[in-house]
């Protein structure tokens, strides 16, 4: 008898490429007459809200069969997470059909404006729909805005807003790589060559630098505010550079990752843009990769589905989840409070495996059963002290 799915795995019928979690985007509200009471309790309703807005546990995923007669629909959906029952919805909570147009990157932007997807062709901006009602759901439209500078431009395969969301990059099939301004779309980059293939895009937290990867080869990072290569960053041997991602570390500076198929992570130094080390995590090749905002877990996903958590701090696995997908894993992204990593797959299949604290409870739990054991022993000397050992000559 087949085994019934976990509640935080579903499948929709749709091939998934890329996977996001959704901003807060509740609509303002007119502040209440009384602003000193307001302003005093503006840290709390925040705290609140964050906990209980349902917007804050919505995943953005799109993908499909492309073009064809393939039966497949292409389209962007969006799935509710529910963190206390650790479930995701049945179906969708709302779903754009794009035609015959197949949606195959995407950024969401970071104050909650919308999202852009790319798309053969062109790239396409989406706006947030939200029902009014009790239970609020949230939808996606595609907005009358159109991108003229990223209209006709070929297959953009890496899509990236820094932090602010004050900028957007793009990176083509064609190895152009293109930086706006947002919204204006003001050109501040646009490099014909930065690579053969343009496939991974990543900012670092203060905005100033972008890390670009091709199909092989170097990667490069890139000074946003002189518009210049900053630094090459070498492959060893035969490692093949796949994902990047910079983060955030205790000192309140920031590191590189870069991910390499055969399964080991390479950081690096963002001042001398030396490496720092590497360590093998994985055994199969990985395919996905993402970091949490508080910079404390990396994740893996692989070639056979399976989605590897490391504590950063020692590059130590954390979790394993098998078989967590029945394909590879197109694409991973961490909540935005680090406590959930949703996962998706060409199996149509979407994911979310909640991350618990570690907090030393493990380390915590062995001491408590050695002091048991130690007690337990104590105690039975003291009821049996004829079974003590001698050590009289």
């Amino acid at each position: 008898m087949a085994m019934e799915p976990p509640s935080n795995y579903q499948k929709y019928g749709v091939p998934f490429y890329v996977a996001a979690w959704a901003p807060d985007v509740r609509k303002s509200q007119p502040r209440d007459q009384d602003d000193d009471d307001d302003d005093q309790s503006k840290s709390q309703t925040e705290t609140e809200s964050a906990q209980s807005h349902p917007n804050q546990n919505h995943v953005v995923l799109a993908g499909g069969g492309g073009e064809g007669r393939s039966g497949v629909p292409n389209a962007i959906l969006v799935a509710q997470f529910d963190p206390a029952s650790v479930s995701l919805s049945h179906q969708p909570v709302a779903k754009l059909d794009t035609g015959s147009d197949l949606p195959y990157r995407m950024a969401v932007h970071p104050s909650g404006d919308g999202l852009i997807c790319s798309f053969p062709n062109s790239c396409r901006w989406f706006e947030w729909d939200e029902e009014s009602s009790e239970d609020p759901k949230l939808g996606l439209k595609q907005s009358d805005r159109v991108l003229d500078q990223l209209v006709d431009v070929g297959q953009q395969l890496a899509l990236a807003f820094n932090k602010e969301g004050s900028v957007l990059a793009a990176g083509g099939e064609d190895g152009k790589l293109r930086v706006f301004k947002w919204p204006s779309m003001e050109i501040i980059l646009n490099e014909a060559q930065a690579h053969t293939t343009v496939k991974q895009l990543d900012f670092s937290p203060d905005g100033k630098f972008l890390v670009s990867l091709g199909s092989s080869g170097p990667g490069r990072v890139w000074d946003i505010t002189l518009s210049t290569v900053a630094a090459s960053l070498p492959p060893e041997k035969d490692e093949v550079f796949c994902a990047c991602r910079f983060s955030l570390i205790s000192d309140g500076n920031y590191i590189l990752y870069i991910a390499d198929k055969s399964g080991s992570i390479v950081t690096w130094n963002t001042t001398t843009w030396k490496r720092i080390g590497s360590k093998t995590i994985a055994r199969d090749i990985i395919c996905a990769f993402d970091v949490s905002a508080d910079g404390k877990l990396l994740a893996c996903g692989t070639t056979q589905g399976d989605l590897v958590i490391v504590n950063s701090t020692r590059m130590r696995i954390q979790k394993v989840v098998k078989k967590a997908h029945l394909g590879f894993v197109t694409a991973l992204s961490f909540s935005r409070d680090s406590r959930a990593l949703a996962s998706a797959s060409l199996d149509s299949s979407a994911r979310v495996s909640t991350l618990e604290d570690e907090k030393k409870t493990g380390g915590l739990n062995i001491w408590i059963v050695i002091f048991i054991i130690l007690v337990a022993i104590a105690a039975y000397f003291l009821n049996n002290p004829e079974k003590l050992p001698s050590f009289n000559s």
